[in-house]
């Protein structure tokens, strides 16, 4: 499935952060969001995530077999199933296991009570099994580092079996390390399961490295491309330039000028 952004504009109360945004998430590729400070990234993944409603223009969640959904369109309960949200609130449950707040992510095919069923039980060990988080299952969700805890709400993400996948600075407060397993766990589930996976962040030289598309938003407009190509075209070093800040195209980097 495939989420189309069709002249879409986006912000809050009478103020239009951005405009006539045509872009496309695409299954399979795992694409960054990256902009300045208050360039609307947050608002466009809030709209995204049908926190808010657009201020213009469709959100289209595309079938395979070309069927169409408008999201502004569809119930809570079916959302629900078409879209996975990672924010970085910190989930702190007192008395909830590792594996129980994975399967929090089969609420939306759950009956009343919440009670899994073995096909339920199966997709949960799925998700683990896929995060590499094995290990943690029996442990309390308190007992995480913020690295295991990020790692544990991709999994009840995939757990909850949609197709599009949003994540609000996922390696937010993460070492070094862990945000490059993050990044990199995130790159496979798109790649090997098929996900349409954006990730809003500032870890900037991590997603040229390793996203399939990048969205640079900033003046109100959204700029879409693979890395490289938004390199060979002068965009990405318009988009972060200052006076110390110097831009290597063939290694895809950004470097400290110190003179």
């Amino acid at each position: 499935m495939d989420y189309e952004l069709q002249d879409l504009a986006v912000g809050y109360g009478s103020k239009t952060v951005a405009a006539g945004i045509r872009a496309t998430l695409r299954e399979g590729q795992l694409t960054c969001l990256l902009g300045p400070n208050g360039a609307g990234k947050s608002t466009l993944l809030r709209t995204l995530s049908a926190f808010q409603p657009p201020l213009g223009g469709k959100l289209i969640l595309r079938e395979d077999n070309g069927q169409a959904l408008e999201v502004q369109e569809c119930r809570a309960s079916v959302l629900s199933r078409l879209l996975g949200i990672v924010l970085t609130d910190r989930v702190s449950i007192q008395g909830m296991s590792v594996r129980q707040l994975v399967g929090m992510g089969r609420t939306p095919y759950t009956n009343f009570w919440g009670n899994l069923k073995e096909e339920d039980e199966r997709i949960v060990e799925e998700a683990i099994s896929l995060c590499g988080i094995e290990t943690l299952s029996p442990r309390p969700v308190t007992t995480l580092s913020d690295g295991e805890r990020q790692k544990v709400m991709i999994a009840k993400a995939l757990a909850q079996q949609t197709p599009v996948i949003l994540l609000d600075e996922p390696t937010a407060f993460l070492d070094f390390p862990s945000k490059v397993d993050t990044m990199l766990l995130l790159g496979r589930l798109a790649h090997e399961e098929g996900k349409a996976i954006l990730i809003s962040t500032h870890d900037l030289d991590l997603a040229l490295q390793t996203a399939d598309q990048l969205w640079l938003m900033g003046q109100g407009q959204l700029r879409v491309g693979p890395p490289r190509q938004l390199a060979e075209e002068g965009i990405l070093p318009r988009f972060f330039q200052g006076e110390h800040i110097a831009f290597d195209a063939a290694q895809l980097r950004f470097c400290i000028r110190w003179n």
